[in-house]
């Protein structure tokens, strides 16, 4: 039999497995942004709420799952196939905006303390990985407001390749690295909207390649 439970944890799963947070999927397929949160699953006299058929249709269309995918998730949570989620390794989702705010990073560009929310690393990603979540229009039409990106500080970092950059100024952008050298680096802007930008050594904080993508 069908559960309220079963259901709202397979909108969770859904989400980790499209590297969103609950509150991303809601967002991605443009709901209110608290729409799945855990204090709208129950009304305010403790009776279940269920989400509408309206709101599976929006976060399918939005992820690009199937219903038959959506089914296959609510099945997983009655027990027999429920993956083993404590084996998945997750990372902190922090939004570009806490990004440019002092002390949450080191010199480094990983993230400092505790209390981010975390989601599911996607495969393949090293640790130390974690995931930046974008705010805003100026990174179209490549990345949009909502979208995930797993940032990898220490990996190599060529020519060509898409990072983020956050700058001594507290900017944090993503760009794509045209040239670096001793001295400066060049940074192509994927919405072509806006200026492409040059940085003196120096006043980059630091950068991390992008090495994946909630697309």
């Amino acid at each position: 039999m069908l559960s309220h439970e079963q259901v709202w944890a397979a909108i969770d799963a859904l989400a980790a497995r499209y590297c969103l947070s609950p509150s991303g999927l809601a967002r991605k397929a443009g709901l209110d942004s608290t729409a799945f949160n855990k204090s709208k699953r129950c009304s305010a006299d403790g009776r279940p709420r269920w989400p509408s058929t309206e709101s599976l249709s929006k976060i399918m269309e939005a992820t690009g799952s199937s219903f038959e995918e959506f089914v296959a998730l609510v099945k997983a949570q009655a027990g027999s196939a429920l993956p083993d989620r404590a084996s998945t390794p997750t990372v902190p989702l922090i939004g570009f905006a806490q990004a440019g705010a002092g002390g949450f990073f080191d010199d480094a560009g990983f993230p400092l303390g505790e209390g981010w929310e975390h989601i599911e690393l996607p495969g393949g990603m090293r640790e130390g990985s974690y995931a930046l979540q974008v705010q805003g229009e100026s990174m179209l039409p490549l990345y949009r407001d909502g979208d995930i990106l797993i940032v990898e500080p220490g990996a190599p970092v060529r020519r060509g390749d898409r990072v983020v950059v956050k700058t001594t100024a507290g900017e944090v952008m993503a760009k794509v690295l045209l040239r670096q050298t001793a001295k400066a680096i060049e940074l192509m802007s994927i919405n072509t909207e806006h200026p492409n930008r040059l940085f003196e050594q120096s006043e980059v904080e630091w950068m991390a390649r992008i090495v994946w993508a909630s697309q």
